[in-house]
């Protein structure tokens, strides 16, 4: 009687990880996707703030803060080019996404940021 419960636990479980991300309308992905992101011809587009960007970045990756965003400026934003966004922890790169998913932009999110890089940095 207990497999039978643990079964279906199982399966709402998965169902609702598999979820998680997917809601939002774009894709989430982890810290270490981003080079292989890179690879694929997706530019890296921090949205810290420029002192933070300024302290250290992802090589290649172009600052665009989420404050800039917010007000509406996408300024040097490509509507062609892919992107991969991250800030240092996850949760500014998450609001810039919302944005730029109303915008019409293609990119990923990080869900991790810069915090939890251990690659190289310019």
């Amino acid at each position: 009687m207990k497999k039978p419960l643990f079964l279906v636990l199982a399966i709402i479980g998965v169902l609702l990880l598999s979820a998680c991300g997917q809601g939002a309308g774009y894709e989430t992905i982890g810290i270490d996707e981003v080079a292989a992101k890179q690879e694929a011809g997706y530019t890296v587009l921090d949205v810290r703030e420029p002192y933070e960007f300024e302290q250290g970045h992802i090589p290649g990756a172009e600052n665009k803060p989420l404050t800039a965003l917010q007000s509406g400026d996408f300024e040097g934003l490509q509507e062609d080019a892919k992107y991969v966004v991250i800030c240092q922890s996850g949760n500014r790169s998450k609001q810039a996404s919302d944005i730029l998913l109303e915008e019409g932009y293609e990119f990923v999110n990080v869900d991790q940021g810069m915090g939890s890089w251990e690659g190289a940095v310019e």
